[in-house]
């Protein structure tokens, strides 16, 4: 769809060659002939940009852009100022009035191209950027359920977002810490500038390195030219450090130093750099362990624990769970383009027996496959495919002690592989070092007990 570009000048001859240009162009047009007309004209036909005069009849242009934001269907149209070569003065006063820019009459047919070119790609990029910010504010909107001990965490995190203060979350995967670390910059003070997200495991030391500090040209082999790292483009806004427990021992040194001095260099430079950053950092590893252990240093562990919060698990929560299933599901089904899907009372229920050890994580992704595979618009306990590690059998983990000996064996297998999947958040490596088995084997046990289960099913 072409741009609609709307032209208010009071010299008909003027406006009529201004016509002709950006239709020429492939531009849509519209005319005004002062500042009343310029107001209504927006309010009835939204353009996409405003050519506007400064000196016209009954309403000026300054007077045009002061009203501008009152204007339904305004919504922050790009608005070019023309004016006379002896009117510069008016012009640099039309810029602090919220013009893109100016143009001086006589006009130049391919500088005014240019500069509406320009205007255009700017609003453009403008509203792509708000658009991806609404999906990720949208996504993040809030933090879901009213539990005591959910309650208790967002209340200390709303009261630590009004301070300077470093945030250090704790908690297994899955359990929200990302979420909790985009609401506290949204709390803050610093929320109208950027949030840069990190994940410390996800690259190695010498890409996690470059992207926390960039490069200068020359650094390395390909590095063509200078580089800013993610440190530099949150100067004034907030760092994210996700799976802070994984960051090699020389990176934990270099982030020390920005902690207690704000600057850093880039790689194979010199120059040292300062940036004023607020750091929330998250881990699902004890770190006093770690330190310990010497796998991660004391002092930086003291500098990021001034604030610490401490995430539940969904299995801790689970009052909250048929809130944060009905989210997934609206989102999911609006996202599949299916409407008005629901739960069956038995799909609740088993919602609620599951332990959870992948937590809100795999909450999120057992609905998302649910609606997925959907057949009916009400999502059935079968759908839910919650028969793996995590299910729940009985209120009592020992009531198999009363079965046949090959039963209350199987049971008692079943219910300790299930128990240390959940200290293990689901990984079956670290499960099978746990219970000191090959991971191999453990998998092949998980296999058979599945097969049981099924078969259970199919008999009854």
């Amino acid at each position: 769809m072409k741009a609609k570009i709307l032209i208010v000048d009071d010299d008909p001859d003027i406006a009529t060659m201004l016509e002709d240009r950006l239709q020429a162009s492939d531009y849509g047009t519209i005319t005004a002939r002062d500042g009343v007309q310029a107001l209504e004209q927006v309010e009835k036909n939204a353009p996409n940009l405003m050519l506007l005069d400064l000196d016209m009849p009954r309403l000026g242009g300054l007077d045009v852009l002061k009203r501008l934001p009152t204007v339904k269907q305004a919504e922050d149209i790009p608005v070019i100022v023309m004016t006379a070569h002896g009117s510069i003065q008016a012009a640099v006063d039309a810029m602090k009035e919220g013009a893109y820019d100016f143009l001086t009459k006589p006009l130049d047919k391919d500088h005014l191209l240019f500069v509406i070119n320009k205007a255009l790609e700017r609003d453009s990029l403008k509203r792509q950027v708000a658009c991806l910010k609404s999906e990720v504010d949208s996504r993040y909107a809030s933090i879901v359920g009213m539990s005591a001990k959910v309650r208790a965490v967002m209340e200390a995190a709303q009261r630590a977002a009004k301070s300077e203060a470093g945030v250090l979350l704790l908690g297994e995967s899955g359990t929200g810490k990302e979420l909790f670390a985009r609401s506290i910059h949204q709390w803050s003070p610093r929320q109208s500038m950027p949030l840069v997200v990190i994940n410390c495991v996800a690259l190695t030391e010498t890409l996690l390195e470059n992207e926390l500090f960039g490069h200068e040209r020359g650094a390395f082999t390909g590095a063509d030219r200078q580089q800013k790292g993610r440190l530099e483009m949150a100067d004034g806004g907030t760092v994210f450090l996700d799976e802070i427990g994984d960051m090699s021992l020389p990176l934990q040194a270099k982030l020390l130093r920005v902690l207690q001095d704000r600057e850093f260099q880039r790689v194979g430079g010199n120059k040292t750099v300062s940036v004023d950053i607020r750091v929330i950092a998250a881990t699902n590893k004890d770190l006093k362990q770690a330190v310990k252990s010497g796998a991660f240093r004391e002092d930086l562990y003291f500098r990021l624990n001034v604030i610490t919060l401490t995430l539940p698990p969904l299995r801790e929560r689970v009052e909250d769970i048929p809130a944060l299933a009905k989210f997934f599901l609206n989102r999911h089904a609006k996202e599949a383009k299916r409407p008005g899907m629901m739960f069956s009372q038995e799909s609740m229920d088993a919602l609620a027996r599951y332990t959870w050890p992948g937590n809100i994580r795999e909450l999120d992704n057992v609905i998302a496959r649910a609606v997925i595979l959907s057949t009916t618009d009400t999502i059935e306990p079968i759908m839910l495919s919650l028969d793996g590690p995590g299910r729940s059998s009985a209120a009592d983990p020992l009531s198999y002690l009363d079965l046949p000996y090959h039963e209350s064996m199987d049971e008692h297998s079943r219910h300790i592989i299930d128990q240390a999947l959940r200290d293990s958040d689901g990984n079956q490596t670290k499960a099978a070092e746990r219970l000191r088995l090959q991971r191999t084997y453990l998998a092949r046990l998980i296999k058979q007990q599945k097969a049981k289960e099924d078969e259970g099913l199919l008999s009854g």
